[in-house]
């Protein structure tokens, strides 16, 4: 019998109502994307105050390493910003498991230079010879006499692949890219190089940055939401189809109006 995988967006298809008191169930553990930590760390702490008796261990690690994780049973909930794969379903299949996703929030790939760089948009085939070593000098687009740097994230990362399919179109980066674990690490070496291009999840957007314009549109929660700005996506929380009672009990406060409060104040888009 093939195994499933669910995709849910709203409240309903996680029910509530559960009993936290078991002292087999007070413990959440959580690790995957970077993009997602930022939610799932401010919600957990929200979450905690009003459930003493809970406790939730996070750890970004890249959405590829909390599945594997997942499916390992090391973890109750893998965050991830980009869908699962084939791949892992297989290794689900093999495993027994049945995955269910829950979009639990809207993001946008944030294009990014140092704040010294002149240019200031940028489409999508342009964006893509950067990234593959086409053009390696700013003054080729218009910009500073200034070698490019190009940063990107590790292979682990789902907002990589995201990418991957967004702008280099299965396409390899340039082998003199620099190749970095977290948006954190990509923001600051961004900040701290210039020439340097990289990109984050909209939530990593600082002062500090300089956001591109891609195709004439700016990254924004406004952007996202409407579907304009093209480098959007969903950013997901997998479990098991069946999860223990207080990994949904927190996934439906994630859901929750006061939940997707906190996605908006973290910076990224939530679902309604």
């Amino acid at each position: 019998m093939k195994k499933l995988i669910i995709i849910a967006a709203a409240i309903g298809l996680i029910s509530s109502g559960c009993k936290l008191s078991s002292k087999n169930n007070n413990r959440i553990t959580i690790a995957g994307s970077t993009t997602v930590l930022p939610i799932a760390q401010w919600a957990a702490e929200v979450f905690m105050d009003s459930h003493r008796d809970i406790t939730i261990s996070i750890r970004g690690s890249g959405s590829g390493v909390g599945i594997a994780q997942l499916l390992s049973g090391n973890i109750d909930i893998a965050d991830a910003s980009r869908e699962i794969k084939p791949k892992e379903l297989q290794i689900a299949n093999q495993k027994g498991k049945n995955i269910l996703g829950t979009i639990i929030a809207l993001d946008g790939i944030a294009v990014v230079v140092n704040k010294q760089n002149p240019i200031s948009e940028i489409d999508v085939n342009t964006l893509k010879d950067i990234y593959t070593g086409k053009i390696n000098n700013w003054k080729m687009i218009g910009g500073l006499d200034q070698t490019v740097v190009v940063i990107s994230r590790d292979i682990a990362s789902g907002t990589f692949e995201v990418f991957k399919s967004k702008v280099l179109q299965g396409e390899k980066t340039t082998q003199n890219s620099l190749m970095l674990a977290s948006n954190m690490e990509i923001a600051g070496a961004v900040t701290q190089t210039p020439g340097a291009i990289g990109y984050v999840g909209i939530g990593f957007l600082t002062e500090e940055l300089k956001a591109l314009r891609i195709d004439s549109i700016m990254p924004s929660q406004e952007t996202v939401k409407n579907g304009r700005y093209k480098l959007a996506r969903s950013l997901y929380m997998y479990t098991n189809i069946e999860p223990k009672e207080v990994t949904k009990t927190f996934i439906n406060f994630v859901l929750s109006t006061q939940g997707q409060k906190i996605v908006q104040e973290a910076g990224y888009v939530p679902l309604y």
